[in-house]
């Protein structure tokens, strides 16, 4: 299977001395069991999440999948907080701390503060398909076309056969109108 960090130049640090695998198949595990969930559950991983800050308030992981979390659950003006608590406890941390709050950003319609993040998962991964996929959005809902554009280009590079429809699918978002217009601009941005 190929994946984005596949393409990463070839005297890069291995991966399992980063902890990317292990941490890419955690998140695939926690995506594909937070698409199967529903509200209530939903409801429960909050809980837990909460739980897990509550015995960890150091911890900057424990913020940030709260933080996760609370977007999936149409709660970002919630997770914003939690996400500048994540960047001081942490302010070198990974590419998916940014992320996540780059898309609480998003969802707030908060779109500058938003393309900040996107850009910060990119100067730590700059083949962080996740982000160009946000960047697209963003730039596409704030009307700059021709950077949506560029940033869909940047999505196919790294995998040509995306499908919105697939994509649409996994994403594990509470509100349907939150899915339903973060698609649309990617849609308009140029992905299929």
């Amino acid at each position: 299977m190929k994946t984005y960090f596949s393409s990463l130049p070839q005297n890069s640090v291995p991966l399992e001395t980063c902890g990317f695998d292990h941490w890419l198949d955690d998140m695939l595990e926690e995506i594909d069991l937070t698409v199967k969930l529903a509200g209530t559950a939903k409801t429960k991983a909050i809980a837990e999440g909460e739980k897990a800050v509550a015995l960890d308030p150091g911890g900057a992981d424990a913020h940030a999948w709260l933080g996760i979390n609370l977007n999936y659950a149409d709660k970002p003006r919630e997770a914003i907080p939690l996400f500048e608590k994540v960047i001081r406890l942490n302010p070198f941390g990974p590419a998916w701390y940014f992320l996540g709050f780059g898309n609480s950003y998003r969802m707030m319609g908060q779109y500058q503060e938003a393309i900040t993040q996107y850009k910060k998962v990119l100067c730590i991964a700059p083949n962080n398909i996740f982000a160009h996929i946000g960047l697209a959005a963003t730039y596409s809902l704030l009307g700059r076309d021709e950077e949506a554009c560029v940033e869909a280009e940047e999505v196919l590079r790294s995998n040509p056969k995306l499908s919105l429809e697939s994509y649409a699918k996994m994403l594990p978002f509470k509100n349907q109108a939150q899915t339903d217009r973060f698609v649309e601009a990617l849609r308009k941005a140029g992905l299929k």
